[in-house]
């Protein structure tokens, strides 16, 4: 028997460890040997990682899937693994020595990386485990690693053969640095801030026009200390004749030339802009297209280097800005100052500010690699969903621009590249390979220089569907599982991880990596705001499992991801909301044992003669239809949101309502009936809801299969029957649901005491509301708690009417309450929610509250209003049924 009360922490742990030890998570667990392939490889987390709310989601949806498709008999794979994290792990080990008073230097670069591995070994890919506590179905006996010796081959090899092919390179080009890490990074890894700043006008001499000047504004006085150019704009006809003409550099005394360029916005500062193509990623442009110099004038740590003048050199570039402005001063060249709003980069990690700087570094091809990715998407053979998403992945990859792939760290997968003693580069699988190079190059042996960098990590993610299946190896699982069937992810990486998967699947498996991509939403707090440590408003999963269960996070998670929604506002009381529903399906299945319904083997639902046994056999083959679409067509919501609705509704609280004297009465052949049909509700209900709720479901299951020793993971999904929908028997439960429910909503809005037993009289019925009232007279007296329902034209005094289809239901009320006091309690009621309304409007009126508020309270504001409205237009339904009694 079921213990009385559902407590998730006894049941969780128990049959997630069972679910391993049986092999239910294996690729191919359970399927036959022509089941169609259905693959999910994890995005990745980072080794460095723990559970937050990004995984609970995303891994939550993917483990839907994988459930859903293993239980309908697919062959399933769903492939872990983590990333090692560059920036991320190499900070982290090196915290820890500069605990110890150490830098990596100390060590030097063979015993940190040892280091780091030593640190993944015992504190690395803790996320495995909460994500077993999630209930993540992975087969972790192919978990993998982006270091591992089988990807390290594939990262290897594709990093030689592109180069062969001319699609990787080496060239000089601006990236985001980072001047404390000493590394280029990635553009998801550069966070914009809003500053207050200054806007300083400059006035640089035109030359060979004694007192002409062309005023240029800037944001980093510093850098026009590597200025090579002013543009202007074509049309702009305050500049027209300076076009081609030369400016002299203040402080510096370099010619630069005066060009037209659409970069340079007349409505902007002066119109006419500085450019500093060393040092701007759109001035690196602008030089391109006029052929400018590039002059570099900072070094790695962002100081001044030896390509300004003398009284700037080896100056921070923030002291270098001072110095600049007053040095301009000085020369009268300041025009104005002007207070200035304006984003500026800063690096995620080091929390400095982020310098375009120009740099040698290794760079693919992405525009030539781009190509047949954006062919699949328009050709379909890979969609998103949403499909508008697709839209932020043709932009992107239609103005796609190299990507920089070496990091300036220590660890990762370090570039295969070797150096001569005259620079001449040789790209090979290993060292030996090289120095046989350099041998035929030069002729001779010769000591060859590796390339200290390592590749960005998103290089290795991006071969992670088919590197993890063996490939370059040809292995079983490669051919069996590639392409892989759905991916997961958030849309902040349809660029970084997405689309260089595609390109990289196309590229070397001749094949899309994946033919859909579910794009979820961001998980914000209750009030819409984004989870920050800063904010303090950020929700530990783990917490939320320890205190409600795994199943119901999942089951919040998933009946939140409506198509096309960008956020969740998530909140306790949710998650809490959702706890409720599996302690309501633990009562109902204990409900079910104390009234000894047992499945049973012999038992055909389409045989059921009692009406309301046909009706909820036919209410859960529809609910099974709409949860198996849903789930198909990624609607998570949608499937959640009809399993909870039947289970909580039509089986909780009207099927065993219902059936209560049926189980209790005389009939033993519908007793039976009735007993094996709640059983084979239960038992559908347990296989619907498993793959969203799959720790509560697996417990249930046992009590009532566990002498077959069957696993609920394993078990076959619902079949689809539509022969056992009875419209008939649908169309008559649901009048008695509604006639009792239109009674208890009468009752509750005008106060009737909960316990009087009432009367009822019924006008205008039909034939068939007549025929289904005597049928389930008793049931619609004890549901409604009426003494009686009789049927008559006349509606007796000091009644109040609800209409039921055709019919009238009266409910006389004078003998059971008093009806003066009660239309004065509702008017009262009326009026204060009335004049709560006027002050909300009246705030809302307020231009100085709406200009001052923040939004989040507005819209509570709103809020508050409209629930407002709603309960006093309820109120005033409830009165007016009064006044007309």
């Amino acid at each position: 028997m079921l213990e009385k009360t559902y407590q998730p922490a006894d049941i969780e742990d128990k049959h997630y460890l069972r679910w391993e030890q049986n092999g239910a998570f294996k690729a191919g667990a359970g399927a036959t040997p022509d089941a169609d392939p259905y693959c999910i490889v994890i995005p990745p987390p980072n080794v460095t990682g723990v559970l937050h709310f990004g995984h609970a989601l995303n891994n939550t949806l993917q483990d839907v899937l994988i459930r859903f498709a293993r239980m309908r008999g697919r062959d399933t794979l769903w492939q872990p693994g983590t990333d090692h994290a560059g920036i991320a792990t190499q900070m982290v080990v090196e915290r820890q020595l500069g605990e110890q008073g150490k830098t990596r230097h100390d060590l030097g670069r063979e015993n940190f990386v040892e280091r780091v591995w030593q640190w993944k070994a015992e504190s690395g890919g803790k996320i495995n485990g909460q994500l077993k506590r999630l209930g993540a179905s992975c087969d972790w006996s192919r978990d993998r690693f982006t270091m591992d010796e089988g990807l390290s081959s594939a990262v290897l090899k594709v990093f030689v053969d592109l180069h062969r092919q001319g699609l990787i390179y080496k060239d000089k080009r601006l990236v985001n640095w980072d001047p404390k890490l000493h590394t280029a990074i990635s553009d998801l890894e550069v966070q914009p801030r809003e500053i207050q700043s200054s806007l300083w006008y400059f006035r640089y001499p035109i030359e060979h026009q004694p007192g002409r000047f062309i005023v240029v504004a800037t944001t980093r006085p510093e850098t026009m200390l590597g200025d090579t150019a002013v543009a202007v704009h074509p049309d702009d006809d305050r500049y027209r004749d300076l076009i081609g003409k030369y400016a002299i550099l203040p402080l510096v005394g370099r010619r630069i030339k005066i060009v037209a360029d659409e970069y340079a916005d007349p409505e902007q500062g002066s119109g006419a802009v500085k450019i500093t193509p060393a040092h701007d990623f759109n001035d690196f442009e602008v030089g391109r297209r006029h052929d400018l110099e590039l002059v570099n004038i900072l070094d790695a740590n962002a100081a001044i280097n030896d390509n300004a003048p003398p009284a700037f050199r080896g100056l921070d570039r923030f002291a270098a800005r001072k110095q600049v402005v007053a040095a301009i001063e000085a020369e009268g060249l300041l025009e104005k100052i002007e207070n200035h709003t304006h984003m500026v980069p800063y690096g995620d990690r080091s929390e400095v500010v982020i310098e375009p700087w120009l740099t040698d570094q290794w760079y693919v091809d992405a525009k030539t690699m781009a190509r047949p990715a954006i062919a699949a998407v328009e050709q379909g053979r890979t969609k998103f969903v949403p499909e508008n998403w697709s839209k932020t992945y043709f932009e992107w990859m239609r103005n796609i621009q190299p990507w920089c792939i070496s990091r300036q760290l220590w660890w990762g997968h370090r570039i295969p590249a070797w150096y001569g003693p005259d620079g001449h580069i040789f790209v090979e699988l290993s060292q030996q390979d090289a120095l046989d190079a350099a041998y035929t190059h030069y002729g001779r042996e010769t000591e060859l220089t590796r390339d200290p960098d390592v590749l960005d990590t998103w290089f290795s993610s991006a071969l992670w569907p088919f590197s993890t299946l063996g490939w370059p190896e040809q292995t079983p699982e490669l051919k069996r599982y590639y392409p892989t069937s759905t991916l997961v992810t958030g849309f902040d990486i349809i660029f970084f991880w997405v689309a260089r998967m595609m390109m990289m699947g196309l590229h070397f498996m001749d094949e899309v990596p994946f033919h859909t991509v579910y794009i979820n939403a961001l998980v914000r707090d209750e009030k819409g705001q984004k989870m920050s440590k800063s904010k303090g408003n950020v929700i530990d999963p783990l917490e939320l499992i320890d205190k409600y269960g795994g199943d119901a996070l999942r089951f919040t998670m998933a009946s939140m991801s409506a198509l096309g929604r960008n956020d969740i506002k998530l909140s306790r009381q949710r998650v809490e909301g959702y706890r409720n529903f599996a302690t309501k399906l633990w009562n109902a299945a204990r409900f079910c044992q104390m009234n000894e319904c047992a499945p049973a083997r012999d038992f055909d639902p389409a045989s059921a003669k009692g009406e309301v046994n046909r009706w909820i056999i036919g209410a859960l083959t529809t609910t099974n239809a709409e949860v198996t679409a849903a789930l198909d067509e990624y609607k998570f919501d949608v499937a959640a949101n009809a399993v909870y609705h039947f289970v909580w509704h039509s089986f909780c609280d009207w099927y065993l309502e219902l059936v209560k004297p049926l189980l209790l009465g005389d009939d033993e052949a519908l007793k039976a009936e009735t007993r094996a049909t709640a059983a084979w509700v239960m038992q559908n209900i347990l296989k619907l809801l498993h793959p969203f709720m799959p720790f509560v479901t697996e417990e249930l299951w046992q009590h009532f299969h566990g002498a077959e020793n069957r696993l609920l993971i394993a078990s076959p999904w619902p079949a689809q029957d539509n022969d056992l929908v009875d419209a008939d028997a649908g169309a008559e439960m649901d009048w008695v649901i509604r006639f009792v429910s239109a009674v208890r909503t009468a009752r509750a809005e005008v106060n009737v005491p909960a316990g009087a037993k009432i009367p009822a009289v019924m006008r205008d019925a039909t034939p068939q509301a007549r025929d289904r009232l005597e049928k389930n007279r008793a049931q619609i007296l004890r549901l409604a708690r009426l003494s009686e329902v009789n049927l008559s034209q006349d509606i007796p005094a000091g009644a109040i009417q609800i209409v039921l289809d055709e019919a009238t239901i009266a409910l006389p009320l004078r003998d059971v309450m008093d009806l003066g006091a009660e239309k004065a309690r509702l008017a009262k009621e009326i009026n204060r929610l009335e004049s709560d309304i006027a002050k909300i409007d009246k705030k809302l009126a307020n231009a100085g509250f709406l200009a001052k508020a923040p939004a989040q309270v507005i819209e509570q504001q709103n809020e508050r209003r409209a629930a407002a409205q709603a309960a006093q237009s309820k109120l005033q339904a409830a009165l007016q049924r009064l006044e007309a009694a």
